[in-house]
Protein backbone atom coordinates (compact mmCIF):
# COMPACT_ATOMS: atom_id res chain seq x y z
CA UNK A 1 0.00 0.00 0.00
CA UNK A 2 1.18 3.61 -0.53
CA UNK A 3 1.12 4.67 3.34
CA UNK A 4 4.21 2.32 3.59
CA UNK A 5 5.69 3.96 0.23
CA UNK A 6 5.15 7.47 1.80
CA UNK A 7 6.74 6.70 5.07
CA UNK A 8 10.23 6.40 2.92
CA UNK A 9 10.07 10.75 2.41
CA UNK A 10 10.59 12.76 5.31
CA UNK A 11 8.06 16.05 4.24
CA UNK A 12 9.98 18.17 5.77
CA UNK A 13 13.50 16.87 3.93
CA UNK A 14 11.47 17.29 0.33
CA UNK A 15 9.97 20.47 0.85
CA UNK A 16 14.64 21.60 1.66
CA UNK A 17 15.02 19.68 -1.90
CA UNK A 18 12.42 21.52 -3.57
CA UNK A 19 14.74 24.87 -2.15
CA UNK A 20 17.47 23.71 -3.06
CA UNK A 21 17.01 23.49 -6.57
CA UNK A 22 18.80 25.59 -9.22
CA UNK A 23 18.69 26.99 -12.43
CA UNK A 24 21.50 24.21 -13.46
CA UNK A 25 19.13 21.70 -11.89
CA UNK A 26 16.19 23.33 -14.22
CA UNK A 27 18.22 22.74 -17.39
CA UNK A 28 18.75 19.42 -16.46
CA UNK A 29 15.69 18.78 -16.46
CA UNK A 30 14.26 20.26 -19.19
CA UNK A 31 17.25 18.26 -21.77
CA UNK A 32 15.17 15.09 -20.59
CA UNK A 33 12.54 13.67 -22.27
CA UNK A 34 11.48 11.58 -19.24
CA UNK A 35 11.93 13.15 -15.76
CA UNK A 36 12.69 11.34 -12.17
CA UNK A 37 10.80 13.11 -9.36
CA UNK A 38 14.08 14.74 -8.53
CA UNK A 39 13.43 16.37 -11.80
CA UNK A 40 10.04 16.96 -11.10
CA UNK A 41 11.06 18.96 -8.12
CA UNK A 42 13.41 20.80 -10.06
CA UNK A 43 10.46 22.29 -12.58
CA UNK A 44 8.29 23.05 -9.28
CA UNK A 45 10.99 24.97 -7.22
CA UNK A 46 11.11 28.32 -7.36
CA UNK A 47 14.26 28.47 -9.21
CA UNK A 48 12.12 27.09 -12.57
CA UNK A 49 10.08 30.45 -12.48
CA UNK A 50 12.83 31.67 -15.21
CA UNK A 51 11.88 28.34 -17.58
CA UNK A 52 8.47 29.09 -18.01
CA UNK A 53 8.40 29.79 -21.52
CA UNK A 54 10.74 26.64 -22.41
CA UNK A 55 8.40 24.70 -20.02
CA UNK A 56 5.16 25.89 -21.75
CA UNK A 57 6.72 24.71 -25.07
CA UNK A 58 7.87 21.66 -24.30
CA UNK A 59 4.11 20.95 -22.59
CA UNK A 60 2.32 22.35 -25.83
CA UNK A 61 4.30 19.40 -27.86
CA UNK A 62 3.89 16.50 -25.44
CA UNK A 63 0.35 17.52 -25.07
CA UNK A 64 0.04 17.20 -29.28
CA UNK A 65 1.64 14.27 -29.46
CA UNK A 66 -0.43 12.58 -27.21
CA UNK A 67 -3.78 14.08 -27.09
CA UNK A 68 -4.14 16.37 -30.37
CA UNK A 69 -5.99 19.29 -30.36
CA UNK A 70 -8.66 18.28 -28.77
CA UNK A 71 -10.33 19.00 -24.93
CA UNK A 72 -12.57 16.40 -23.16
CA UNK A 73 -15.88 17.70 -21.82
CA UNK A 74 -17.35 16.60 -18.66
CA UNK A 75 -19.88 17.92 -16.33
CA UNK A 76 -20.73 17.13 -12.44
CA UNK A 77 -23.70 15.90 -11.02
CA UNK A 78 -23.77 16.49 -7.57
CA UNK A 79 -26.72 14.11 -5.91
CA UNK A 80 -25.90 14.97 -1.96
CA UNK A 81 -24.29 17.20 0.14
CA UNK A 82 -24.74 14.80 3.04
CA UNK A 83 -21.67 14.00 5.38
CA UNK A 84 -20.56 13.13 8.61
CA UNK A 85 -17.04 14.34 8.03
CA UNK A 86 -15.64 17.67 9.80
CA UNK A 87 -13.37 18.90 7.03
CA UNK A 88 -12.74 22.85 8.36
CA UNK A 89 -12.59 23.71 4.76
CA UNK A 90 -15.66 22.99 3.22
CA UNK A 91 -18.90 23.67 3.01
CA UNK A 92 -20.18 20.76 3.20
CA UNK A 93 -19.00 20.04 6.65
CA UNK A 94 -21.07 18.31 9.24
CA UNK A 95 -21.41 21.01 11.78
CA UNK A 96 -22.07 23.74 8.74
CA UNK A 97 -26.10 24.49 9.60
CA UNK A 98 -27.18 24.18 5.37
CA UNK A 99 -30.10 22.15 4.81
CA UNK A 100 -29.08 18.63 3.78
CA UNK A 101 -30.40 16.92 0.48
CA UNK A 102 -29.86 13.58 -0.80
CA UNK A 103 -31.60 13.02 -4.39
CA UNK A 104 -33.77 10.47 -4.90
CA UNK A 105 -33.90 8.26 -8.06
CA UNK A 106 -36.64 10.35 -9.53
CA UNK A 107 -34.45 13.49 -8.86
CA UNK A 108 -31.40 12.09 -10.28
CA UNK A 109 -33.20 11.09 -13.05
CA UNK A 110 -34.74 14.63 -13.59
CA UNK A 111 -31.03 15.75 -13.05
CA UNK A 112 -29.51 13.63 -15.97
CA UNK A 113 -32.03 14.44 -18.54
CA UNK A 114 -31.82 18.45 -17.53
CA UNK A 115 -27.64 17.81 -18.45
CA UNK A 116 -28.56 16.31 -21.74
CA UNK A 117 -30.68 19.05 -22.83
CA UNK A 118 -27.65 21.21 -21.64
CA UNK A 119 -25.41 19.77 -24.47
CA UNK A 120 -24.27 16.58 -25.68
CA UNK A 121 -22.17 15.60 -22.82
CA UNK A 122 -20.93 11.66 -22.43
CA UNK A 123 -18.66 12.09 -19.47
CA UNK A 124 -20.85 12.15 -16.24
CA UNK A 125 -18.98 13.01 -12.49
CA UNK A 126 -21.27 11.83 -9.78
CA UNK A 127 -20.51 13.96 -6.51
CA UNK A 128 -21.62 13.23 -3.28
CA UNK A 129 -20.81 13.57 0.36
CA UNK A 130 -19.48 10.96 2.35
CA UNK A 131 -22.43 10.04 4.57
CA UNK A 132 -22.75 5.60 4.47
CA UNK A 133 -26.05 5.48 5.93
CA UNK A 134 -27.35 7.96 2.96
CA UNK A 135 -25.25 7.84 -0.04
CA UNK A 136 -23.28 4.52 0.54
CA UNK A 137 -22.75 1.49 -1.82
CA UNK A 138 -26.24 0.77 -2.31
CA UNK A 139 -27.05 4.27 -3.13
CA UNK A 140 -24.53 4.53 -5.54
CA UNK A 141 -25.17 2.00 -7.17
CA UNK A 142 -28.78 2.61 -7.40
CA UNK A 143 -27.53 6.26 -9.07
CA UNK A 144 -25.11 4.67 -11.60
CA UNK A 145 -28.08 2.07 -12.81
CA UNK A 146 -30.37 5.53 -13.22
CA UNK A 147 -27.36 7.43 -14.70
CA UNK A 148 -26.01 4.72 -17.17
CA UNK A 149 -28.70 5.12 -20.02
CA UNK A 150 -28.28 8.79 -20.62
CA UNK A 151 -23.63 8.87 -20.25
CA UNK A 152 -21.55 6.65 -21.43
CA UNK A 153 -18.59 7.53 -19.40
CA UNK A 154 -19.38 7.40 -15.71
CA UNK A 155 -17.25 8.67 -13.09
CA UNK A 156 -17.62 8.67 -8.90
CA UNK A 157 -16.06 11.30 -6.40
CA UNK A 158 -17.37 9.83 -3.55
CA UNK A 159 -16.18 8.80 0.14
CA UNK A 160 -13.24 5.74 -0.53
CA UNK A 161 -13.98 2.73 0.24
CA UNK A 162 -13.64 -0.90 0.16
CA UNK A 163 -11.71 -2.83 -3.01
CA UNK A 164 -14.70 -5.25 -3.28
CA UNK A 165 -16.96 -2.16 -3.10
CA UNK A 166 -15.42 -0.57 -6.16
CA UNK A 167 -15.88 -3.90 -8.15
CA UNK A 168 -19.11 -4.45 -7.50
CA UNK A 169 -19.91 -0.07 -8.85
CA UNK A 170 -17.61 -1.10 -11.66
CA UNK A 171 -20.20 -4.05 -12.99
CA UNK A 172 -22.74 -1.31 -12.67
CA UNK A 173 -21.67 0.74 -14.87
CA UNK A 174 -19.10 2.80 -12.74
CA UNK A 175 -15.64 3.87 -15.56
CA UNK A 176 -14.01 6.35 -12.98
CA UNK A 177 -13.22 6.85 -9.68
CA UNK A 178 -11.55 10.67 -8.52
CA UNK A 179 -10.35 11.19 -4.91
CA UNK A 180 -8.45 13.75 -3.57
CA UNK A 181 -5.58 13.45 -0.86
CA UNK A 182 -6.27 17.15 0.10
CA UNK A 183 -3.07 17.13 2.07
CA UNK A 184 0.02 14.66 2.10
CA UNK A 185 0.99 16.17 5.37
CA UNK A 186 0.41 13.05 7.51
CA UNK A 187 1.40 14.66 10.71
CA UNK A 188 -0.99 18.34 9.79
CA UNK A 189 -3.68 16.07 8.09
CA UNK A 190 -5.75 15.56 11.15
CA UNK A 191 -6.05 19.11 11.98
CA UNK A 192 -8.22 19.72 8.65
CA UNK A 193 -10.69 16.29 8.96
CA UNK A 194 -11.14 16.35 12.85
CA UNK A 195 -13.52 13.83 12.74
CA UNK A 196 -15.48 11.40 10.52
CA UNK A 197 -14.28 8.31 8.16
CA UNK A 198 -11.91 11.42 5.95
CA UNK A 199 -9.91 11.56 9.54
CA UNK A 200 -8.09 8.40 9.32
CA UNK A 201 -5.03 8.96 6.69
CA UNK A 202 -4.13 5.99 5.63
CA UNK A 203 -7.76 4.54 4.58
CA UNK A 204 -7.83 7.58 2.20
CA UNK A 205 -4.07 7.43 1.02
CA UNK A 206 -4.59 3.75 0.38
CA UNK A 207 -7.92 4.05 -1.42
CA UNK A 208 -5.99 4.49 -4.87
CA UNK A 209 -4.62 1.49 -4.15
CA UNK A 210 -8.22 -0.59 -3.65
CA UNK A 211 -9.45 1.20 -7.00
CA UNK A 212 -6.26 0.03 -8.52
CA UNK A 213 -7.00 -3.59 -7.50
CA UNK A 214 -10.79 -3.48 -8.37
CA UNK A 215 -9.79 -2.82 -12.12
CA UNK A 216 -11.21 0.72 -11.97
CA UNK A 217 -10.65 2.09 -15.82
CA UNK A 218 -9.36 5.52 -14.85
CA UNK A 219 -8.73 6.98 -11.52
CA UNK A 220 -7.98 11.17 -10.78
CA UNK A 221 -5.96 12.52 -8.20
CA UNK A 222 -5.41 16.01 -6.60
CA UNK A 223 -4.47 17.92 -3.88
CA UNK A 224 -6.68 21.25 -2.78
CA UNK A 225 -4.19 23.95 -3.07
CA UNK A 226 -4.03 26.42 0.08
CA UNK A 227 -3.58 23.80 3.15
CA UNK A 228 0.29 23.50 3.15
CA UNK A 229 3.18 23.96 1.03
CA UNK A 230 2.03 23.13 -2.47
CA UNK A 231 5.22 21.95 -3.67
CA UNK A 232 5.73 19.83 -1.33
CA UNK A 233 2.31 17.90 -1.60
CA UNK A 234 2.66 18.15 -5.56
CA UNK A 235 5.99 16.22 -4.71
CA UNK A 236 4.08 13.69 -2.98
CA UNK A 237 1.31 13.29 -5.47
CA UNK A 238 4.12 12.63 -8.46
CA UNK A 239 5.60 10.07 -6.21
CA UNK A 240 1.71 8.58 -5.75
CA UNK A 241 1.63 9.00 -9.68
CA UNK A 242 4.65 7.22 -10.36
CA UNK A 243 3.78 4.17 -7.95
CA UNK A 244 0.09 3.54 -9.39
CA UNK A 245 1.76 3.59 -12.68
CA UNK A 246 4.12 0.83 -11.76
CA UNK A 247 1.23 -1.28 -10.13
CA UNK A 248 -1.38 -0.63 -11.85
CA UNK A 249 -0.73 -0.24 -15.17
CA UNK A 250 -3.36 -1.32 -16.81
CA UNK A 251 -5.00 1.89 -15.44
CA UNK A 252 -5.53 5.69 -16.91
CA UNK A 253 -4.83 8.58 -14.59
CA UNK A 254 -5.86 12.00 -14.60
CA UNK A 255 -4.56 15.22 -12.00
CA UNK A 256 -6.52 18.38 -10.53
CA UNK A 257 -5.14 20.83 -9.02
CA UNK A 258 -8.01 22.44 -7.09
CA UNK A 259 -7.14 25.91 -5.68
CA UNK A 260 -9.84 27.05 -2.74
CA UNK A 261 -11.92 28.81 -2.23
CA UNK A 262 -13.60 30.43 0.84
CA UNK A 263 -15.49 28.02 2.42
CA UNK A 264 -18.98 28.33 4.67
CA UNK A 265 -17.81 28.95 7.90
CA UNK A 266 -15.44 31.11 7.12
CA UNK A 267 -12.62 29.08 6.33
CA UNK A 268 -9.64 30.99 4.40
CA UNK A 269 -6.75 29.10 2.03
CA UNK A 270 -3.50 29.00 4.33
CA UNK A 271 -1.65 29.17 1.01
CA UNK A 272 -2.41 30.96 -2.56
CA UNK A 273 -1.19 29.92 -5.57
CA UNK A 274 -1.02 32.58 -8.45
CA UNK A 275 -2.15 31.76 -12.21
CA UNK A 276 1.69 31.66 -13.15
CA UNK A 277 2.05 29.36 -10.33
CA UNK A 278 -0.45 26.46 -11.41
CA UNK A 279 0.59 27.06 -14.92
CA UNK A 280 4.19 26.31 -14.13
CA UNK A 281 2.60 23.04 -12.14
CA UNK A 282 0.92 22.45 -15.31
CA UNK A 283 3.66 22.58 -17.56
CA UNK A 284 5.84 20.05 -15.35
CA UNK A 285 3.29 17.80 -14.43
CA UNK A 286 2.87 17.13 -18.76
CA UNK A 287 6.40 17.32 -18.59
CA UNK A 288 6.70 14.44 -16.07
CA UNK A 289 4.23 12.14 -17.50
CA UNK A 290 3.07 12.68 -20.93
CA UNK A 291 0.23 10.58 -21.03
CA UNK A 292 -1.54 12.02 -18.22
CA UNK A 293 -5.08 13.83 -18.44
CA UNK A 294 -4.88 17.35 -17.04
CA UNK A 295 -8.02 18.24 -15.92
CA UNK A 296 -9.31 22.18 -15.11
CA UNK A 297 -12.78 22.82 -13.29
CA UNK A 298 -14.59 26.17 -12.98
CA UNK A 299 -12.73 26.83 -9.83
CA UNK A 300 -10.53 28.59 -12.80
CA UNK A 301 -11.89 31.77 -14.70
CA UNK A 302 -12.54 31.79 -18.60
CA UNK A 303 -9.71 33.88 -19.46
CA UNK A 304 -7.05 31.59 -17.72
CA UNK A 305 -8.71 28.30 -19.06
CA UNK A 306 -8.44 29.29 -22.23
CA UNK A 307 -4.71 29.95 -22.18
CA UNK A 308 -3.70 27.21 -20.75
CA UNK A 309 -6.18 25.15 -22.93
CA UNK A 310 -3.07 24.87 -25.58
CA UNK A 311 -0.40 24.63 -23.29
CA UNK A 312 -0.89 21.17 -21.52
CA UNK A 313 -4.34 21.06 -20.08
CA UNK A 314 -7.20 18.35 -21.37
CA UNK A 315 -9.99 18.31 -19.98
CA UNK A 316 -12.65 20.45 -18.54
CA UNK A 317 -15.76 20.78 -16.79
CA UNK A 318 -19.03 23.36 -18.21
CA UNK A 319 -22.11 24.53 -17.35
CA UNK A 320 -20.94 23.36 -13.40
CA UNK A 321 -23.76 23.29 -10.57
CA UNK A 322 -22.41 21.77 -7.36
CA UNK A 323 -25.56 21.52 -5.33
CA UNK A 324 -27.96 18.63 -5.73
CA UNK A 325 -30.64 19.30 -7.83
CA UNK A 326 -29.00 22.33 -9.15
CA UNK A 327 -29.38 21.77 -12.82
CA UNK A 328 -33.45 21.11 -12.80
CA UNK A 329 -33.97 24.22 -10.41
CA UNK A 330 -32.37 26.50 -7.68
CA UNK A 331 -32.13 24.53 -4.86
CA UNK A 332 -31.70 25.69 -1.24
CA UNK A 333 -28.80 23.45 -1.03
CA UNK A 334 -25.08 25.34 -0.38
CA UNK A 335 -22.87 24.99 -3.22
CA UNK A 336 -19.93 22.90 -2.16
CA UNK A 337 -17.86 25.85 -4.16
CA UNK A 338 -18.43 29.00 -5.90
CA UNK A 339 -17.90 28.35 -9.71
CA UNK A 340 -15.67 31.07 -11.49
CA UNK A 341 -16.32 30.08 -15.20
CA UNK A 342 -20.03 30.43 -15.24
CA UNK A 343 -20.36 30.06 -19.01
CA UNK A 344 -22.87 27.55 -20.73
CA UNK A 345 -21.48 24.77 -22.33
CA UNK A 346 -22.01 25.83 -25.86
CA UNK A 347 -20.18 29.08 -25.24
CA UNK A 348 -17.27 26.35 -23.74
CA UNK A 349 -17.23 24.54 -26.64
CA UNK A 350 -17.63 27.48 -29.30
CA UNK A 351 -14.53 29.16 -27.99
CA UNK A 352 -12.38 26.03 -27.71
CA UNK A 353 -13.60 25.41 -31.45
CA UNK A 354 -12.31 29.51 -32.23
CA UNK A 355 -8.96 28.20 -30.70
CA UNK A 356 -8.43 25.80 -33.06
CA UNK A 357 -9.21 22.82 -31.17
CA UNK A 358 -11.77 20.27 -31.01
CA UNK A 359 -14.70 19.74 -27.80
CA UNK A 360 -14.56 15.96 -27.08
CA UNK A 361 -18.00 15.31 -25.76
CA UNK A 362 -17.30 11.45 -25.55
CA UNK A 363 -13.60 9.72 -26.33
CA UNK A 364 -13.98 6.37 -24.64
CA UNK A 365 -16.30 3.39 -24.45
CA UNK A 366 -15.63 0.02 -22.86
CA UNK A 367 -16.55 -2.05 -26.44
CA UNK A 368 -12.94 -1.01 -27.36
CA UNK A 369 -10.86 -1.59 -23.97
Amino acid sequence: MFSDELKKYDWDETTRFIESRTAAHVRMALRKEHLSVEDFMALISPAAEPFLEEMAQLSHRYTLERFGKTISMYIPMYVSNACTNHCVYCGFNHNNPLARVTLTMEQVKAECEAIRKLGPFENLLIVSGEFPALNGVDYLEQVLRVCRPYFNNLTIEVMPMKSESYARLVESGLNGVVCFQETYNAANYKKYHPKGMKSIFEWRVNGFDRMGQAGVHKIGMGVLIGLEDWRTDLAMMARHLQYLRKNYWRTRYSVNFPRMCPAEGGYQPKVVMSDRELAQVTFAFRLFDHDVDISYSTREDPVFRANMMKLGVTSMSAGSKTEPGGYVSTPDALEQFEVSDPRSPQAVAADIRRLGYEAVWKDWDKVFD
